[in-house]
Formats: C-alpha cells, sequence, structure tokens
C-alpha cells in the first residue's frame, strides 16, 4: 500500500572540482590540444595514423553550432547538422606504478574511445559521463587517445543536443588503492536545530588487497574549521560499502536564501600513511512531500516555481560556460524561479554545483526516449511527416546503467529533490496505445495522434518499464522520491507506472488535478511541464495538494524549431542570451515577493464581436503613430496601479485583475516618459516602471558585466544597446554592429535572441533586435588588457576594456 507522506531528510554533498566529479584521484583538466575532422576512417583509432592536417582545437567543443544552418535539416535539431567526426589528442606518458583514467563529462554521442589503436569502451549516451582505465594500454613517452563521435542520426532528438565532445575531459591518476568513482554518499538520519547525524557510505577499489587500510571522514564548516570525525578501521574490498556517522552539533541548514555548504574530507589510508582522498560539498537539508500538503523543505511548505531548461545557451550550441549557467540561473531566481528541471537528460556537472550555491531545487531526469521511438519533426514542429531516428536502439542495453549512473554521479547535490525517470514516455500513440484513449474522458492537452490503435505497443509496458527503473534510482538512493513526467496521464493510469513512482508529474494536465486528486488520494500531484498561462499557476497557488510547477520553458532554446525560418522555441521566460522577456516579468509579477512592476504595449486592432486580448508578450516599447490607439499593460505584485505620461496621470489607479493577473488601460498615444507606478493598499509607490519614446539610432553603448577575468576560458557577457541622441534605447533598431577583439581574449559569438535570424551567429557580425545584442568574449590563457571594439555604419561606436588575470 502506498504511503500517503514520503520524508526525506538528506545530508547531500557535490565533488570539488579537482576531483571532477569521480571522487578519487588527482585529476587534472585534459581540454587542450585536441585535433578533430568532421569524417569518419576507420583508420583514425591507430597510433600512427597521420593527423597533421587536422584542425586543432581545445575542448568543450560542438561541431553542430559551428555548421551551416540549412532548410534541409530537421527543425527538430534547430536546422543544425550531425555527422561523424573523430578526436585526437597525443600526450605523453612517464611510467609510474600509479594507475591512469580518462574521464569524459559528456559526449554526444555514440562514442567510441581508443588509446593507442586499443578499445577502451564505447558510451552510446550523449549525456552520460563515464571513465575508461588506460592503465593497460599506455606506453612510456608518446601515447594518442582517440574518440569516434557517430551523431550520423542528426534528427534522433526532440531539440537541439550539439555534437562531439561538448563537456569537459579530465585525466586521472590514482594510486593501485583509491576510492571508488562516485563512491562517496551519505544521507542525513537527523536533523535538528541541536544536531546533525550523517550516515557516510564510501566504497574503495582495491587492486592490491591491504588488510591494513582505513578510512578518515572529516566535516568543515565555511570557514574552514573542523567540525566532525570518524573514522573507518576495517575497510571492505572492492564495491563494498563502508559507512561511519558524523555527529554535528547546531548544524546549518542547506535553504533557497542560504545555501550553506559545509565540506566532507574522505581519506584512504595504508599502513598509517594517506594515498587517496576526496573533497565533497555537504548540504544539509529536509525535505517533505504530501499528497494533501504539497512540499516542504526544512519543515516550511513552500511551493515549487519551477522552469524546465535544455542544455543549450544559442549561438553557444552545447558548450555552455560556468559564467554563462550562473548568470542564466541568477536572471531565473530574479524572476521568482526556485526550481530547475534538467529537460531531458544529465546535464552538465556544473549545472548541479551551482544550484548548490546558489539556492535552486532540481529535478534530475534520465531520458526523453525509452525502447520504442517517439516522432521527431523535421520540418517545423508538429507539422509534416516526421523522423523516427531516436537513442531508442540502444534501450534495453544501456538505460539500467545510464539511470544508476546519474543516481550515482548527482546524489550527493543538495538542490537536488527529485529523480525523473523519463519524460513523456507516455504519449499516447507515440508510440504507446491503450482502449482507454476510445473513452469519452480520454483527452490530453496535446495532440494525441488519434484513439486506440491496436497496432501500437501496448501501454502496459510503460508501468514495467517504470517499475525497473525506479528500483534502479532505490538501488542507489532512497533520501529522495522517485516521480516521472506523464503527458497522457489518462493512459498511464491504466498502467502500473504511476504506482512505481513516489511522486507523479502531471504534463499540460491541470485540468485533472481535482479529479484524481480525489480518485487517487494517497498520490503526491504536481506540474512537471506546465505553459505559460496564468490559469496553470491558480491551479498550483490555489490547490494546497499541488506542489509546485515546471515552466516551459525558462529560456528560449535551440531545436523544436517551426518551419524555417526558426532557431528553435521561443517559449522561455528569458531569451537567448539570458535576459527576461516580457513573459518574465509577468512570471515575476506572480512569483516574487518583492515588489515587481513591468509595462508594455502594443496597438489595438479593433475587430468586430471579438476582445481585445490581453498578453504576456507585450514588449517595452513606446513608439507609434500620434494619437494611435495602444494598449498598455501592467506586470505587477501590487494591488493597484496607476499611468503617467510625463508625470501627469493617464491611466487613472486600477485594482489588480485576480482573473487575469494584469492591469491594463487603453490610451491615445503621445511621445514622451510613460511611467507606471504600483501602489500598496494605502496607495504608497512600492515599485514603478518606466519606458521613453525613442528617436533615431545615434550611437552604441556596451555594458560588460565584469571588469576583469580570470586566464583560462573565464567568460565576460557584454550587452549592446543602440540609443538616440538623447541616450534613449531604440526598441525598433536593427543595425548592423560588428565587434572586434584586441588583446588576450576571444570572441565566442554575438548573440541578438532573434529566433528568425539563421545568420552566422559565430562570426563578430550581426544585427541587433530590437535595440539591443549580447556578446560573449572569453579570456585566453595569458594576461593583459583586452579592448572589445564595436562599430556600426553611420552611428558612433563604443568599447569596453577588460583586464585578464591569472
Amino acid at each position: 500500500m502506498r504511503k500517503k507522506l514520503y520524508t526525506f531528510a538528506l545530508a547531500t554533498s557535490f565533488s570539488a572540482i579537482s576531483w571532477a566529479q569521480v571522487s578519487f584521484g588527482n585529476a587534472t583538466h585534459f581540454n587542450d590540444d585536441w585535433k578533430f575532422v568532421l569524417a569518419d576512417d576507420s583508420t583514425s583509432r591507430q597510433a600512427n595514423y597521420d593527423d597533421t592536417k587536422w584542425r586543432q582545437l581545445n575542448l568543450p567543443h560542438d561541431w553542430s553550432i559551428e555548421g551551416q544552418l540549412s532548410p534541409n535539416m530537421a527543425s527538430c535539431t534547430g536546422y543544425y547538422p550531425g555527422g561523424i567526426g573523430w578526436y585526437r589528442k597525443h600526450f605523453d606518458y612517464k611510467k609510474t606504478d600509479k594507475k591512469q583514467y580518462i574521464y569524459f563529462e559528456g559526449v554526444y554521442n555514440r562514442s567510441e574511445v581508443y588509446l593507442n589503436g586499443r578499445l577502451l569502451g564505447k558510451r552510446p549516451s550523449g549525456f552520460a559521463s563515464f571513465l575508461y582505465d588506460m592503465t593497460p594500454y599506455l606506453q612510456e613517452g608518446e601515447n594518442v587517445l582517440s574518440v569516434r563521435v557517430d551523431h550520423s542520426r542528426y534528427a534522433d532528438s526532440r531539440w537541439y543536443t550539439g555534437s562531439g565532445i561538448y563537456r569537459d575531459v579530465w585525466r586521472v591518476e590514482a594510486p593501485q588503492n583509491h576510492l571508488a568513482q562516485w563512491g562517496t554518499g551519505y544521507k542525513c538520519t537527523k536533523l535538528t536545530n541541536a544536531s546533525a547525524t550523517i550516515d557516510v557510505e564510501v566504497a574503495v577499489d582495491f587492486t592490491q588487497q591491504n588488510t591494513r587500510a582505513k578510512i578518515g571522514v572529516e566535516l568543515f564548516d565555511a570557514k574552514g574549521k573542523r567540525v566532525a570525525q570518524e573514522n573507518i578501521g576495517k575497510v571492505a574490498k572492492s564495491e563494498g560499502k563502508n559507512r561511519v556517522s558524523l555527529k554535528v552539533n547546531k548544524p546549518k541548514r542547506w535553504d533557497l536564501d542560504s545555501p550553506y555548504l559545509y565540506t566532507m574530507v574522505t581519506t584512504l589510508y595504508e599502513d598509517g600513511k594517506a594515498v587517496d582522498s576526496n573533497q565533497i560539498k555537504v548540504g544539509l537539508r529536509s525535505i517533505e512531500f504530501d499528497a494533501d500538503k504539497g512540499f516542504s523543505l526544512n519543515g516550511r511548505n513552500m511551493k515549487v516555481k519551477g522552469v524546465c531548461l535544455h542544455h543549450d545557451a544559442g549561438v553557444l550550441g552545447a558548450v555552455v560556460p560556468e559564467d554563462v549557467w550562473r548568470r542564466r540561473l541568477i536572471n531565473l531566481k530574479a524572476i521568482g524561479a526556485n526550481a530547475i528541471r534538467c529537460a531531458h537528460n544529465p546535464q552538465a556537472p556544473v549545472l548541479y554545483d551551482l544550484c548548490d550555491e546558489l539556492g535552486l531545487l532540481v529535478m534530475d531526469e534520465a531520458s526523453d526516449e525509452w525502447e520504442f521511438p517517439k516522432r521527431k519533426w523535421v520540418e517545423g514542429w508538429n507539422v509534416g511527416t516526421p523522423s523516427f531516428d531516436g537513442t531508442y536502439d540502444f534501450f534495453e542495453e544501456w538505460i539500467d546503467r545510464d539511470v544508476t549512473d546519474m543516481v550515482r554521479r548527482d546524489r550527493n547535490h543538495p538542490s537536488i529533490i527529485l529523480w525523473s525517470i523519463g519524460n513523456e514516455v507516455d504519449y499516447p500513440n507515440d508510440p504507446y496505445s491503450h482502449p482507454v484513449l476510445d473513452g469519452k474522458n480520454s483527452a490530453i492537452n496535446q495532440p494525441m495522434f488519434g484513439g486506440y490503435d491496436p497496432s501500437r505497443p501496448n501501454a502496459e509496458r510503460i508501468g514495467k518499464i517504470a517499475k525497473r527503473l525506479s528500483a534502479c534510482v532505490r538501488s542507489v538512493d532512497t533520501s529522495r522520491p522517485v516521480t516521472g513526467a506523464l503527458a497522457g496521464v489518462v493512459m498511464s493510469n491504466e498502467t502500473e507506472y504511476p504506482e512505481a513512482v513516489d511522486v507523479v508529474g502531471y504534463n499540460y494536465t491541470e485540468n485533472r488535478y481535482a479529479e484524481d486528486h480525489a480518485t487517487y488520494p494517497k498520490r503526491v500531484i504536481y506540474g512537471s511541464e506546465n505553459g505559460v498561462g496564468y490559469d496553470a499557476w491558480m491551479a498550483v497557488a490555489n490547490n494546497d495538494y499541488i506542489f509546485g510547477q515546471f515552466i516551459w520553458t525558462g529560456t528560449d532554446y535551440l531545436g523544436e524549431s517551426g518551419r524555417w525560418p526558426s532557431r528553435g522555441l521561443h517559449t522561455g521566460l528569458l531569451d537567448f542570451g539570458s535576459n527576461p522577456k516580457p513573459r518574465g516579468h509577468f512570471r515575476a509579477s506572480l512569483w516574487c515577493e518583492k515588489p515587481v512592476c513591468y509595462i508594455g504595449t502594443y496597438p489595438i486592432r479593433e475587430q468586430k464581436g471579438r476582445r481585445q486580448w490581453l498578453s504576456q508578450d507585450a514588449p517595452d516599447l513606446w513608439n507609434y503613430d500620434e494619437g494611435q490607439r495602444v494598449r498598455v499593460v501592467c506586470y505587477t505584485n501590487a494591488p493597484k496601479a496607476r499611468l503617467l505620461l510625463d508625470g501627469n496621470e493617464i491611466g487613472a489607479e486600477r485594482q489588480r485583475d485576480i482573473k487575469n493577473g494584469m492591469i491594463y488601460w487603453d490610451v491615445d498615444y503621445n511621445a514622451g516618459e510613460l511611467r507606471a507606478e504600483s501602489l500598496d493598499e494605502q496607495g504608497n509607490v512600492v515599485a514603478e516602471y518606466a519606458i521613453k519614446s525613442s528617436g533615431r539610432p545615434y550611437e552604441l553603448r556596451a555594458t560588460a558585466d565584469v571588469e576583469t577575468l580570470a586566464t583560462g576560458g573565464r567568460v565576460a557577457h557584454i550587452s549592446l544597446d543602440v540609443l538616440d541622441e538623447n541616450g534613449v534605447l531604440v526598441r525598433l533598431a536593427d543595425n548592423n554592429i560588428r565587434c572586434t577583439v584586441v588583446g588576450p581574449a576571444r570572441l565566442l559569438g554575438l548573440e541578438n535572441s532573434d529566433n528568425t535570424d539563421m545568420t552566422n551567429h559565430r562570426d563578430n557580425q550581426e544585427r541587433v533586435f530590437r535595440g539591443k545584442l549580447l556578446a560573449y568574449v572569453a579570456s585566453e590563457n595569458e594576461e593583459g588588457e583586452v579592448e572589445v571594439k564595436f562599430s556600426s555604419p553611420l552611428i558612433k561606436g563604443t568599447s569596453v576594456k577588460l583586464k585578464v588575470k591569472k
């Protein structure tokens, strides 16, 4: 029988960067000086292969984003190409008694790794992290590592994936006996204001058995003071679990507003000498899921205000630097988001590290496709005849390991609160079907592709697979619930799927919340994927038993494109460059506790018999024809607001409409400064937002988010605005910009966030969109001064200076 209440108390962690998420040995970046060719030659694996004419580059690398956009490519992956590529790296090895490993955080996809012509292993998943032992095949002197990446099935995903070794690579040196890969984990069995008890589990890989080995575990607070210490005197053999408990007095909790992190140091000793160790960041917190009351963090009930995120960053493709992730997450948190759903695959380790640091909850997700392929739209989203390429062909052989590895790799992050075993694998007739689809109450809020189709796989298979994958998760971690994101809840309710997981996610199915809560009173329900509609949020806010939602999406992303020209799907609260869109400001008015005010406008187009709509996507533009009738919408969480033009009231004080969450005024356009003032119940101004009429483009203004960059690829975001003579942003501008970088830095790309711009965003020229452009500039390895120059015909240019230091 299912329990109504799921309570989990957890002491969680993430591996320090020097351990590369492996948690053993001495790991160093292995990213520099690789050779690459976009071609397939099986002899490329041989050590003596002539690669002198290959391109030299540093990892991470995504060759798809470098390719030519073409309407002949698939819309599902953003009209970018795939292909087969080879990478080779020459490196020296001096013989030692230590073991040597190579660790890949992610390769898309179907990778094969060779050392001196010998196969180390294959990993078909493009999102799994994996490790190989190089020791048996290393030779004194020069060695060659060769990696074949096969993304010839370029339309194998419903969104942009990228191609190549797109995440970091690490070389790991370790003693013969060492701590095991992802072998250190723990959970909190007691957490109060007075004390915490943390049960630690440590696995050791033994090449040479040593009966005098022991393990030491220490916990340090954020200031470096040791607060707990215990030893394990008798160490179990390889893959055995060595356990010890730490006692912490007056523990500090990890929370959204105060994400406190301890550091746990685990050391392996042999004959009294330390031979291996790892450092793991630790966050202490408790989570609770209740079928009636929703979700609680550290005993405090709250709504999960989540967003779904794919792994690309527009012009940067799948190679997303830490600084870009950080800015994106900070901007999402600023508009009220408190949770991230990894859609629909394990993400790069840096994402989880940042969520731990910044205080964001995470739903980690394993896959989007199980044993059969889904539709992949190639002519435009939900248009034409789909493709059925995919990753289903290696599902049976690899899914258990992929799911288990996800949990083992990520289990020590305090940010993670849910393990998802799959997304929309129950989409009706894509591929599974069931007789219930012919029923009167069988519709879902997405396309169904018809009623029951007996020629398709029976949906009951879903439940059996869900039980199998849930068991994989629980074999590693029982401190968090297992979930799944269900598209066809009406169909899955006829299977074992909802009972196989602990918490049931509903995608775009708000209309079934009340019905299913009554029918399945023990079921914990939430919105695992939702549109931006006001009613969808009210279904969460007004029902205690729905603990949250995950908006589709946090940012615009590549792929799932419409008909050409379309780079991707622009459903994001943030644009491709991670700047808030109007709908992001509207979401802030629903989610933020601090006062919020924003105004946007659009012309009124009278249509007989139809009411003028209220839009979440109103741009902050104030340039129209004199006297033109314009609707001004205000997104605010204050109870009321008023509208002023050049300080004079033109829109009387109005109450926020609880039916749509907005305030609006219809006014005649006159040039000037339009300002909304949000008011509290007493009439005090608590927030305001102003926009101004602009003239013609006159000059450029550039602003960098940092003044100094560390060497080695750190990224500055430089925002470029087109201004008129009075310094007002020209929202209608589309000037062509040239960017030049002088000094020890390089331009990664220019992002204008225009979804219909299919030009090359990787060169040094780009048009602004709605008066703005974002430049990504990365530091090189040497110190010096950098000047980033921007110019455009017929208007004044500008520049920004940066310093690069070690």
